[in-house]
């Protein structure tokens, strides 16, 4: 855990109560096997309702030869509470037949079905009413 500023503490027991952008970024995401499915690359905040979208998540390829970036729910994601390391609950093979974003060809992350679609395959809820 990248904790630059001392920052990471919490009155809860056993767990960590807010962390930095900088810190999530570049961190580790491990699947429901435990094995390493990619690392944050970004993080989309919906400018709109002041949230954190998505966690944009690298996965496969080699030397970012054939790598796929995944727009993965904020809500989908849960760390340790200690180290703050990244979970999200699917394998390599979920995963490898997830939504994904191709290099040169963005979605429209504010079309309501692009965000039905994405948060039904992580199976939560979209941060936003009605949809």
């Amino acid at each position: 855990l990248k904790d630059v500023y001392g920052m990471y503490k919490c009155d809860i027991s056993g767990g960590i109560c807010f962390m930095g952008a900088k810190t999530l970024i570049g961190e580790e995401v491990i699947g429901k096997n435990g094995k390493k499915l990619g690392e944050i690359e970004e993080l989309m905040i919906d400018m709109r309702t002041r949230h954190v979208a998505y966690a944009l998540m690298s996965f496969g390829g080699f030397w970012g030869m054939g790598e796929r970036l995944f727009a993965v729910p904020f809500r989908a994601l849960h760390n340790d509470g200690e180290k703050g390391h990244l979970y999200l609950d699917v394998d390599e093979e979920q995963i490898n037949n997830a939504p994904y974003i191709e290099k040169d060809y963005w979605p429209d992350m504010a079309d309501k079905n692009w965000i039905r679609e994405v948060h039904a395959f992580y199976g939560v809820e979209p941060y936003q009413m009605g949809m």
